[in-house]
C-alpha cells in the first residue's frame, strides 16, 4: 500500500495558509478537508494540492510529513513555487 505525504494551498485569501498531511488516499483525504471534515485547521476553507510524494510505508511517510512540517523554509520554497506558476506573485 502506497502512503502519501501532500501539501495543501489555502488560496481564499493573503496570508495563503498551507497544510502538511500524510494519507494513504489523497483523493478522499482532500475531498475530507474541503467538506470540513478533516483536521481541524483545515475546516472552513477550501483547498488545493500542491505537493505530493510517495512512500512504500506508512513509517517513512509519517517521519517526512514530521520533517516537512518542522522546515518551513522547504514549504515556502514549495508554496512560492506553486504561486509563481499560477502567477499569483
Amino acid at each position: 500500500m502506497k502512503f502519501y505525504v501532500y501539501i495543501l494551498i489555502n488560496l481564499d485569501k493573503k496570508p495563503y495558509y498551507t497544510y502538511v498531511g500524510y494519507t494513504n488516499d489523497l483523493k478522499k483525504r482532500l475531498n475530507y478537508h474541503n467538506t470540513s471534515k478533516g483536521a481541524k485547521f483545515t475546516r472552513g476553507r477550501s483547498w488545493k494540492l500542491i505537493y505530493k510524494k510517495s512512500y512504500d510505508n506508512k513509517s517513512s511517510a509519517i517521519k517526512n510529513e514530521y520533517k516537512l512540517k518542522k522546515n518551513k523554509k522547504i514549504r515556502l520554497i514549495i508554496k512560492n513555487r506553486y504561486l509563481k506558476k499560477i502567477k499569483f506573485i
